[in-house]
């Protein structure tokens, strides 16, 4: 997986790949779905979400150019894979779900894992979590028209946040925007597809 789908693709840093060719990602996909978990596509978890194809996972993981001591925000907690990545390369993730199922089976599996630096919280992800920030970090595994002004708020000074923007459901762009003071420089990377961001709704 991590040779043929991340390096042969450009992922270059090391850490991550390290990382992602040793953490069994099969854990974190239910039922039938396991068989097919290292494959170069995303696959259905349950109400209607999805974990990202490895070389997302990889991708936006690179993009926030981590190097061990940061605090990052994560929106969108779904299977607990990237959120596991995540908390293997930072210091502390703080990672907010707004299905209840998903977040129990989430902790279940990061636990059995033995991961101690990770947060959880039920709730809406387009507010983010105030009460911890500002964020070294936000990594968004959900697509939004524009990126939220609570998670540009919550972001620190030189910190970076990816996430997809787009206002078609199938196609959207992954962009990287960087805090300076007051000032947001936004880039793009690739286009992608990603379930919208559900904002003010958290399911029972």
């Amino acid at each position: 997986m991590v040779e043929y789908q991340l390096r042969a693709r450009g992922i270059s840093d090391e850490r991550v790949n390290q990382i992602m060719s040793r953490l069994p990602r099969h854990l974190f996909v239910p039922g039938r779905g396991r068989e097919e978990a290292y494959g170069d596509h995303p696959l259905s978890i349950g109400h209607e979400q999805t974990i990202s194809q490895p070389y997302m996972v990889g991708l936006m993981t690179e993009l926030l150019q981590l190097r061990g001591e940061e605090r990052i925000l994560e929106i969108g907690t779904g299977s607990g894979y990237q959120t596991a990545v995540l908390a293997e390369l930072a210091r502390e993730v703080y990672t907010v779900e707004r299905i209840p199922s998903l977040l129990k089976r989430a902790r279940s599996v990061l636990a059995q894992l033995g991961f101690y630096n990770i947060h959880f919280r039920l709730g809406d992800g387009s507010a983010g979590w105030a009460e911890h920030a500002p964020y070294d970090g936000i990594l968004v595994a959900a697509s939004s028209p524009s990126v939220p002004t609570a998670l540009k708020n919550q972001l620190a000074d030189g910190g970076q946040l990816v996430m997809p923007v787009g206002e078609s459901f199938s196609f959207q762009n992954l962009v990287i925007l960087r805090r300076s003071g007051r000032h947001y420089e936004t880039r793009e990377s690739i286009a992608c597809r990603f379930v919208p961001l559900i904002v003010g709704e958290v399911a029972l």
